[in-house]
């Protein structure tokens, strides 16, 4: 290993970390990984094949060979790993070192630590990491939150690794304490709507029109090519066209379909709720994972129920398209919502333009419409909620009549619409002026004299209701 101090350091040496570090390492900053397994540390210096990269399996070696203030990354599993890695590093650090903890952690685990940390003086850093093994070797967006001080010690590093888009760097300080692991959340949340709603649609052309995989993936890769450009929606094209090596027919038909989860989504859906944030798109994205979780079940139903579905769908592509693109708007609406008031809540001061502008790069839930949504932002720095943007509610009423349409066949044909369903509902509530809970507050103050208001006075009122 050289004698020069290095730049970086990085703890965790598995696919993700070691793509990260040799992505540091790619723009000009030296970077050296700590990790518990041998092979892992001669793999990542095999693969670096320069000065630029080393690796230990020894943690006093590694602190060592880092400049001061020391930089550390941490790329290890959340919860109980996160805590121990740190405990096993603080009485080694000294005042001003920063660890930065690049897992998808719990935003309360991180206000904890970097409270804790704080009390030694030492910086600690939420920062989601979202693009995957790949995103992480060729340029992932970042979502840093802690001491905005202390991130111009890491944010030339960040800068430099980070996706870019027009020259811009998908990075940015987002506030203090845990708000980048908090972003990094609502993001999840965000792509766990986006991914049913795709998989709604899906269902749709393959059962509903009785679409090829071939026919799918063209129209998928047609929609790619305009409004609906988007990480997702370019995966789902190649996953149709791949086939399987062990059978005949394509690979994506073969697969159970039983959807796992490593908790993000309901991170976010029980924190809207905790918040009074409605995001049902997310909601039902969730729940619709739960329910595929039991297959059995849903084998022995469908013997019980199930039809056979004698007709077509009477939908075109088109349809289709323009029902997915408004309920792809509506989610992020609902995200970006929940963001908007958490920021008031947790007093991260976030700015959604900003938030907008780094995740049109490296993240999962990149899409050509998130440049609509930082103009949106630009445009209005105070804007309550991005379907009262004009531009953007054009686009919805546009659109919304097929996405009407394409909820109703769906159910009339007996396939679960669940997240379209559930974004074209939302969109009805939040635009009524005036909806039903009229009635419910009745209901609560001649049950339990909880008492209500009236459109015509101020006050709060009860009524003896029964005669």
């Amino acid at each position: 290993m050289s004698q020069e101090k290095y730049d970086f350091g990085l703890i965790g040496l598995g696919v993700m970390g070691k793509n990260f570090i040799l992505n540091v390492a790619d723009h000009g900053f030296s970077a050296l990984g700590y990790d518990l397994d041998q092979g892992k540390v001669e793999g990542l210096i095999e693969e670096a094949g320069n000065d630029k990269v080393s690796a230990t399996t020894d943690a006093d070696t590694f602190l060592a060979g880092l400049k001061r203030p020391r930089k550390i990354m941490l790329l290890v599993p959340a919860g109980k790993p996160v805590d121990a890695v740190i405990e096993s590093l603080r009485p080694k650090l000294d005042e001003g070192d920063i660890i930065i903890d690049g897992g998808n952690s719990f935003y309360t685990d991180t206000d904890r630590r970097f409270e804790s940390l704080a009390k030694d003086k030492i910086h600690f850093f939420g920062a989601g990491v979202s693009g995957g093994a790949k995103g992480a070797r060729v340029g992932p967006s970042i979502m840093p939150g802690g001491n905005k001080e202390a991130y111009e010690h890491i944010r030339p590093i960040f800068e430099a690794a980070s996706a870019k888009v027009n020259g811009e760097p998908c990075v940015a300080h987002l506030g203090n304490g845990s708000a980048g692991n908090y972003v990094k959340m609502v993001h999840n949340g965000i792509e766990y709507g986006l991914m049913q709603l795709i998989s709604e649609v899906y269902d749709i052309m393959k059962h509903g029109l009785r679409m090829s995989n071939v026919e799918m993936k063209a129209t998928f890769e047609a929609w790619n090519q305009a409004e609906l450009g988007s990480f997702l929606t370019e995966i789902t094209a190649d996953i149709l066209g791949v086939p399987d090596d062990l059978e005949t027919g394509a690979l994506v038909d073969a697969i159970l379909d039983k959807a796992k989860q490593k908790g993000t989504g309901k991170w976010t859906s029980q924190n809207a709720m905790d918040l009074g944030v409605p995001i049902p798109t997310v909601d039902a994205a969730v729940r619709m994972r739960e329910i595929s979780s039991f297959k059995s079940m849903r084998v022995e139903a469908a013997k019980l129920y199930t039809l056979p579905m004698a007709e077509r769908a009477d939908l075109s592509t088109d349809e289709l398209k323009a029902a997915l693109y408004t309920s792809f708007i509506v989610t992020y609406a609902q995200g970006l919502h929940q963001l908007s008031e958490a920021s008031k809540e947790y007093n991260y001061d976030l700015n959604l333009e900003v938030i907008a502008k780094i995740w049109r790069g490296g993240c999962i839930i990149r899409a050509k419409f998130l440049e609509e949504i930082r103009k949106a932002y630009s445009f209005n720095k105070s804007l309550q909620h991005l379907l009262l943007n004009e531009q953007i509610a054009e686009l919805v009423k546009t659109n919304l009549p097929h996405l009407a349409k394409v909820c109703a066949e769906g159910m009339r044909l007996g396939l679960p619409v669940s997240a379209l369903a559930a974004s074209l509902n939302y969109f009805n509530a939040f635009k009524a002026e005036r909806l039903p809970l009229n009635l419910i507050q009745a209901q609560r103050d001649y049950f339990g004299s909880h008492t209500y208001e009236r459109l015509d006075r101020p006050g709060i009122f009860h009524t003896e209701w029964e005669a």
